[in-house]
């Protein structure tokens, strides 16, 4: 059987393996590990600051991404905690204290239409976002507003990474990020992380335009046995990097 890959946050890892699924939501475990490699490849290369979850639900994947931050950095989760019921924001504040980094998160009651990127920074004053995932509201006003908050919140050489981006039950939001693109032609979606199953739905990684190269290089690196060799084509000059938890291709030999 082949190894599962690791983030190479030891407190993610152990996270991740043992206590993930623990955890009510829907995000992969292979998009966690995703996220958190990310992180510490942000911090390996001096690009410091915060992270933001839109949709923090009960931390699963909240709880991840926290483990990756530096002691002096918070994790930041925003939620309506109206779905399934109230139940869930205590849930998340549990969930954080077993299994996260209670002194580095920071949870807020809040729908993000009324929120500004002024109100995100102040919760953490002096840093920027360097990670910012969005997985709130599911509709097109919802996923607009939240690019536009990662935009002006995000460091010049941070993430943004959006859920649920090829969902059956969600059609449309891509073609929301693709108009939101063209309108920021600095963005470019250098990575797509591939779905494990029907709830646990692909994202799209983006960051500026001149960090396409860098954070693509690296990835590769850290992920060569989840690397779909055809890529993923967004009609840039070199296609974005896609990763799976099993990126096989048929066999087209006996076609050659």
């Amino acid at each position: 059987m082949t190894e599962k890959p690791k983030s190479g946050v030891d407190a993610a890892d152990r996270y991740i393996e043992q206590h993930y699924f623990s955890v009510h939501g829907m995000s992969s475990s292979f998009a966690a590990t995703v996220g958190a490699a990310t992180m510490r490849i942000q911090s390996e290369h001096g690009i410091a600051g915060n992270f933001v979850e839109v949709g923090a639900f009960a931390g699963r994947y909240f709880i991840a991404l926290s483990h990756a931050l530096k002691d002096d950095e918070r994790a930041i989760g925003f939620d309506t905690f109206h779905w399934p019921s109230a139940k869930v924001k205590t849930k998340l504040e549990e969930n954080i204290a077993q299994y996260g980094v209670p002194s580095r998160s920071i949870v807020v009651a809040a729908d993000s239409m009324k929120l500004s990127a002024k109100d995100i920074l102040a919760l953490a004053p002096g840093k920027k976002v360097r990670f910012f995932h969005v997985d709130g509201e599911h509709t097109p006003e919802h996923l607009a507003n939240d690019l536009s908050l990662a935009t002006e919140t995000l460091d010049p050489r941070g993430v943004i990474c959006l859920d649920d981006m090829l969902h059956a039950g969600y059609p449309t939001l891509p073609v929301i990020v693709d108009g939101f693109l063209k309108r920021e032609p600095s963005l470019r979606v250098f990575c797509v992380i591939d779905r494990e199953d029907i709830a646990a739905q692909t994202k799209y990684m983006i960051c500026r335009e001149p960090m396409f190269d860098f954070y693509i290089g690296e990835l590769l690196k850290a992920f060569p046995d989840n690397v779909w060799p055809l890529g993923a084509d967004f009609r840039y000059e070199k296609k974005a990097l896609v990763l799976s938890p099993d990126p096989k291709l048929p066999n087209f030999d006996d076609l050659l």
